[in-house]
């Protein structure tokens, strides 16, 4: 016995499995996804504004579906109503577009006379003003950062032009391809995830849409109100300036200031002081009234952020892509949150970006 007992061989127990995250590979796996969504960010824009808008055609095509329509011919009905509506739009402002931005220059060096004088009364408190010298200098002014911020992504108009152009055959194929594409998505799954995958993109899919519609009934809203009041104030432009200023108000938390500055480009030194700040308040009220009252009857739950992820997903995708990673940067947020409140191993993440 003793001689068997010290021949048999000791058995090593099993190495140690790391079930934890793997944060190198997840590190890296950001890191590319970041740097295709940077060098990428027109065709993805594109692709994302084609999704939106096929979310709002969406009840459009399955109205004219319920009249025996077959889904390609009320697919192509659907696009051509939108392009119909862009056009109309289009060409019942062209007039006061094309005039306006003819007189832009005049509004903007009056704006900069304004704030120069301010400027010179500021400075005229101060004891350490500038010596002569100092005035004389040549100063370069840098590009502006707003400006930079709405126009970057886009190398030239004929280049925005062209990609946008692709917008209204995304939009009709994601219609009238809609059950093949989501069963497809689905099927990509193995078969203990498709019904999980299933219902995340169903899921995704009525939150897109009642985001979608709620911004537009309340960008359709505000333009009107806003249009109305500068029209019966007689401000000069007052179909651009509240359409501007009625959509700009949706851009969530600079919206007040961004609404402000159409009006204030257009009315300074052309209406009263007192019209003016009337003015401002009722477009500070407006805003008040859209986005506390009907912005939160309109959505609902569906959009379930908490303010400070949203903060983040702003700053976090107007850094990447500018302008238009403002406007869409909720969907993606909210889009984010539910397919981690669906899967097990990220619902911490997605209690995180909730309420």
């Amino acid at each position: 016995m003793s001689e068997m007992e010290t021949s048999t061989p000791i058995v090593p127990p099993p190495p140690l499995v790391h079930t934890g995250p793997r944060w190198p590979e997840i590190v890296i796996a950001a890191g590319v996804l970041l740097t295709i969504c940077y060098v990428a960010e027109l065709v993805f824009v594109v692709l994302l504004i084609s999704i939106l808008a096929a979310f709002i055609l969406a009840p459009v095509v399955d109205f004219l579906i319920d009249f025996h329509l077959p889904r390609s011919l009320a697919s192509l009905v659907a696009v051509a109503l939108l392009l119909l509506v862009v056009y109309g739009a289009t060409y019942a402002s062209y007039n006061q577009v094309v005039n306006f931005l003819h007189l832009l220059p005049k509004y903007s060096s009056r704006i900069r006379e304004e704030v120069m004088t301010f400027r010179k009364q500021a400075e005229s408190l101060n004891p350490l003003t500038p010596s002569d010298d100092d005035k004389n200098a040549l100063t370069i002014r840098p590009p502006s950062p707003l400006n930079d911020l709405l126009t970057r992504g886009f190398d030239s108009v004929g280049h925005a032009i062209i990609s946008f152009s692709f917008a209204p055959f995304l939009i009709y194929f994601m219609l009238s391809w809609q059950q093949h594409v989501r069963s497809a998505t689905v099927m990509l799954f193995s078969m203990e995830h498709r019904h999980t995958a299933y219902r995340t993109l169903g899921l995704i899919s009525l939150m897109i849409r009642g985001y979608v519609v709620s911004n537009l009934l309340v960008g359709l809203f505000m333009v009107i109100v806003s249009i109305a009041i500068f029209g019966l104030y007689g401000l000069p432009f007052f179909v651009v300036v509240g359409a501007l200023s009625g959509s700009l108000s949706l851009v969530p938390y600079m919206g007040l200031f961004l609404a402000l500055i159409p009006l204030a480009t257009v009315a300074l030194g052309q209406i009263p002081s007192g019209d003016l700040i009337f003015l401002s308040v009722a477009v500070c009220f407006l805003h008040v009234f859209a986005l506390n009252v009907m912005y939160p009857k309109l959505i609902g739950r569906s959009l379930r952020l908490n303010p400070l992820a949203v903060t983040i997903g702003l700053l976090f995708w107007g850094w990447v892509w500018g302008g238009m990673g403002l406007v869409l940067a909720i969907p993606i947020l909210g889009a984010t949150k539910i397919v981690f409140d669906n899967i097990e191993a990220l619902r911490p993440w997605g209690s995180w970006l909730g309420e």
